[in-house]
């Protein structure tokens, strides 16, 4: 059971793999892109093409969906990143369970957005872990855990992509062991976990006011979706790579300014936008309607940028 790119590790290695996939359960197609076509889940496009059957119930709960997802007779459910909630009729199907693939060190981010979370925290590794499903959000017994260092440049894209190969590789591991009943699983300490809802397009706003680091880490977090932004001259600035700089105080928080001459700023950063603490060098940017260009092409295209202060005010 799963939908989006994040599913493909872990139905790929499954196919791969001596199991028996039996079917895949994903999504619907949902309308997508500016003509609003329908467009399948990831995962059903992979399933599609190994041959596999594939059902898109609307609700997974309702009797009708378990009765499809019954007749296969599974013997185990593994998720990655479905998309729904399960109850509990549907976690007494298979024989040995449902397993999650998760992208976090739980009991730490539980929810819906494990990665850009654990970036916008500042934790320094992130992981996998494999749980048996039960109704509580994530909540339930750990069977596997895996940790992976998060790198200065990581996105959620990035890091997404690591952490499905990851993920993928650990399920492999101990599935087999699992099913032979030869795994215990272990509880999760409920006092240590934190959640992490679902990311809306109002959270990718920027907040000029917090620390250069701060900003930084949300410039990362809403890559690839739904894009850190600011206003320039009244419209939309999409933010896609920065970095944070020291800066002395001075102007209020939101102010463009120059890169001063010896600052290490990456490549095509042509300036930078004062934060509570610090600066941002902006190293690509997108204005509304435009395609993503370095901050130096947005410099030499938007007169007087410098001294301009970004996201009202």
């Amino acid at each position: 059971m799963g939908s989006p790119a994040f599913a493909l590790a872990t139905l790929q290695r499954l196919i791969e793999s001596e199991h028996d996939v039996a079917g895949v359960v994903t999504q619907p197609d949902r309308p997508a892109g500016r003509g609003r076509a329908l467009r399948p889940p990831p995962a059903k496009e992979l399933a599609l093409a190994h041959g596999l059957p594939v059902l898109q119930p609307e609700r997974v709960n309702r009797p009708e969906a378990l009765a499809e997802i019954a007749a296969v007779r599974p013997e185990v459910i593994v998720i990655a990143a479905y998309g729904q909630i399960l109850k509990q009729p549907l976690l007494d199907i298979p024989r040995r369970g449902v397993l999650n693939v998760h992208a976090s060190l739980l009991p730490k981010h539980r929810g819906a957005s494990p990665v850009a979370a654990a970036i916008l925290a500042g934790e320094e590794r992130t992981g996998v872990t494999i749980i048996e499903v039960v109704l509580a959000l994530d909540a339930g017994p750990m069977v596997a855990q895996r940790e992976l260092a998060i790198e200065a440049q990581d996105t959620t894209g990035s890091l997404s992509e690591k952490l499905a190969m990851l993920g993928a590789e650990l399920l492999i591991e101990v599935l087999p062991a699992w099913e032979r009943g030869e795994i215990a699983s272990r509880p999760q300490d409920d006092s240590l976990s934190s959640y992490a809802s679902t990311v809306r397009r109002e959270d990718a706003v920027i907040d000029w006011s917090l620390p250069a680091v701060d900003c930084w880490r949300h410039v990362r977090a809403y890559n690839p979706w739904p894009v850190a932004t600011t206003s320039l001259d009244g419209e939309p600035l999409r933010i896609w790579e920065a970095w944070p700089l020291d800066a002395e105080a001075g102007e209020p928080p939101g102010t463009v300014l120059p890169i001063a001459a010896g600052v290490d700023a990456p490549e095509g950063a042509g300036f930078a936008v004062r934060c509570g603490e610090g600066s941002l060098a902006i190293v690509r940017a997108q204005r509304a309607g435009k395609r993503v260009v370095s901050g130096a092409e947005l410099l030499r295209g938007a007169r007087g940028l410098p001294g301009l202060r970004l996201g009202g005010g």
